[in-house]
């Protein structure tokens, strides 16, 4: 990107270590994007609130406000893109992050040039969203349950379910490839965007499985469910499946828009 061109996106830049604000901060900068940072979860929890951003990276351990309560903070009001970084040795505690909402995460010390290759991913899929341009743009309808991929929102029995960025991807996903048993390496290409070379925990996918299961299983039941295909990765079961090009939720306009 030429460096005379207005950034593209945003990135909310969160560590208490200043060297890494100023690594990241400085490439991230000529790559294109309009870096802004803060030093602890209180300080970014207040832009936040204050200003609009794209994506977060977002450290773990700080002081006043950890991650952990920043990422569920956030995860209250919004589904903007988080990458956590942790230093935490625990397999447990790697994944705490995930199971609050946040997309993925990096262990420290990482490599910046692949905290770079994963902005890139989550914000191509952000692009690709925004410019419908996928192969299939309408309404998924299992039951009761409603993918709207237009307007990128889910309702369970006419109630709005609040899903993340990359739930919804990975919803959407397996909604439009139904009764398809789709491994975890292809769910970390085709909704992640890694390459098939990425050395990419999978799982990353089974907890982000895990709480689509948790949010939508009253619906498991009546309309569908993720079933885990042993050794291969998942397929999503609908028991009634029906497509409609274009369609809209007749409540849709009426309710409130995450910030995104």
């Amino acid at each position: 990107m030429d460096s005379e061109s207005k950034p593209q996106y945003r990135i909310l830049v969160v560590d208490d270590e200043a060297s890494t604000r100023q690594i990241l901060d400085t490439r991230l900068s000529m790559m294109g994007y309009e870096v802004i940072t803060a030093t602890d979860g209180i300080e970014a929890l207040e832009l936040f609130h204050t200003q609009h951003f794209d994506l977060i990276i977002l450290d773990v351990m700080m002081p006043k406000l950890d991650g952990y309560g920043v990422c569920q903070s956030v995860r209250e009001t919004s589904r903007i893109p988080i990458i956590m970084l942790t230093a935490l040795s625990e397999v447990k505690d790697r994944i705490s992050g995930l199971d609050m909402g946040a997309d993925d995460y990096m262990i420290k010390p990482f490599s910046p040039k692949e905290l770079e290759a994963r902005i890139q991913c989550i914000l191509r899929r952000l692009e690709a969203l925004k410019l419908s341009d996928s192969q299939f743009s309408g309404v998924v309808q299992m039951g009761s349950l409603h993918i709207d991929t237009n307007k990128q929102q889910v309702f369970l029995d006419g109630d709005r379910i609040n899903l993340t960025h990359m739930e919804f991807c990975l919803l959407e996903f397996l909604a439009i490839h139904p009764n398809t048993e789709i491994s975890r390496q292809e769910l970390l290409q085709k909704v992640w965007g890694y390459s098939i070379n990425s050395m990419i925990d999978s799982r990353v996918v089974d907890v982000h499985i895990s709480r689509l299961r948790h949010k939508l299983r009253a619906d498991e039941e009546k309309s569908m469910s993720i079933k885990t295909v042993h050794g291969v990765g998942y397929n999503l079961q609908p028991t009634h499946y029906e497509i409609a090009e274009h369609a809209t939720h007749k409540n849709t306009d009426d309710l409130p828009k995450l910030n995104t």
